[in-house]
């Protein structure tokens, strides 16, 4: 069989066993191999480390982007110094992801523009990253889908895949108000995951005024206890990043 047919056939073989890498390298491979004068087996390490190594990072792309971020905001990017207190004390400990491990709920909760939503991002990109499965929404698009859902008869089999998340992250409580039936679709939902899966949840509203959007005493009682138990609750409260971008960036273009 002449070089050019083996390597058709060799193209054709990584096709039907899906490596892609080793498609994409095998011959770069081996002529490097033969310029170093390199053993089959040192050969065969090499396409199967770069296939491993690209499979890990097609694997960390494919989580985050149905993870369904807005958009990709990491933690590296987080300028520390104006995170308010609280949450330059918890960040250490947020980043080491214990609280998946252990299915505990973050709470960030404060004032608009202070990096709630970054920071939350970031840590469901971070556990994208290591290997777990996030899913993000906003409080609102979650309450219409849920109501979509129940309306579809497929609420069953969203609840299983909600509670097969690692992480969610339900962000923007507080910011539009809803009826009834959503305020009692969301607490049920988010009550299941409870103790069992972590929810990091943005609210810029403080735990007492929680009864303004859920509009039930009772309610909002059982869902402050059960999503606050054993969770790591942190006073996002401070200056707005926001508004201190909007003031350098009047000031670099002389508009102030």
């Amino acid at each position: 069989m002449n070089k050019q047919k083996t390597i058709e056939l060799n193209k054709e073989f990584t096709k039907i066993l899906r490596l892609p890498a080793t498609r994409k390298f095998f011959e770069e491979f081996a002529l490097e191999s033969a310029k170093e004068n390199l053993s089959y087996e040192e050969y065969l390490h090499m396409l199967l480390e770069k296939e491993c190594d690209t499979r890990y990072e097609n694997a960390k792309k494919s989580r985050i982007r149905r993870a369904q971020f807005p958009y990709n905001k990491y933690l590296e990017d987080l300028d520390i110094e104006c995170l308010p207190i609280d949450a330059k004390k918890k960040l250490k400990i947020l980043t080491t992801l214990d609280f998946v491990k252990t299915g505990q709920n973050v709470i960030l909760a404060g004032n608009c523009g202070t990096g709630k939503s970054h920071l939350a991002i970031g840590l469901g990109i971070k556990a994208c990253m290591e290997g777990y499965k996030v899913w993000y929404t906003s409080i609102p698009s979650l309450i219409n889908l849920l109501k979509e859902t129940r309306s579809e008869k497929s609420l069953r089999a969203f609840e299983n895949r909600f509670l097969n998340y690692d992480i969610i992250i339900a962000d923007e409580l507080g910011y539009i108000s809803f009826d009834k039936e959503g305020a009692e679709l969301l607490f049920s939902h988010l009550s299941l995951r409870a103790g069992r899966k972590s929810t990091i949840i943005t609210t810029n509203l403080s735990f007492d005024r929680w009864g303004e959007i859920f509009q039930d005493e009772i309610m909002t009682a059982a869902m402050v206890d059960r999503l606050t138990h054993k969770s790591y609750i942190v006073n996002m409260n401070g200056d707005s990043y926001r508004l201190k971008e909007t003031k350098e960036w009047l000031a670099e273009n002389n508009l102030n």
